[in-house]
């Protein structure tokens, strides 16, 4: 399990879309959360949790500086947009998480990031959207 990780709950749609995705990606953080996550059903996922195309905010630290993101796939993303990709080491950090937890992650040049979840703005689940 990757370090500095606090559990992960995702949705079985989420692991099942992001599964093939990653098939022939071996070397993805993202396998490794897929691994050990709690998987649980789309009307069961807590309403505070990041789920795929979650909007949410992140303090990071120790800047304290508040973002607003968006978690989505590859194809969607657009980091000047808050638009992040799950594939990318911010986004695989913070998949799964809930309000309150803290994401880890190395830049490609190997310097370590951290931001807490400070609120989900808005989450297909929580909407009675299971199918985003």
């Amino acid at each position: 399990m990757p370090s500095h990780s606090p559990e992960r709950t995702l949705t079985q749609l989420d692991v099942t879309r992001l599964s093939r995705r990653l098939q022939n990606n071996k070397s993805s953080l993202l396998i490794d959360w897929l691994d050990v996550a709690t998987v649980v059903e789309a009307t069961e996922v807590p309403a505070d949790l990041i789920t795929m195309n979650t909007l949410f905010t992140v303090e990071d630290l120790p800047s304290g500086e508040t973002k607003t993101l968006r978690l989505c796939y590859p194809e969607d993303a657009d980091p000047a947009q808050g638009s992040i990709s799950v594939l990318s080491p911010v986004g695989a950090s913070l998949l799964g998480l809930n309000v309150g937890d803290t994401a880890v992650w190395h830049s490609p040049q190997g310097k370590e990031h951290m931001a807490v979840v400070k609120q989900v703005l808005f989450q297909p689940e929580a909407s009675g959207d299971y199918a985003l």
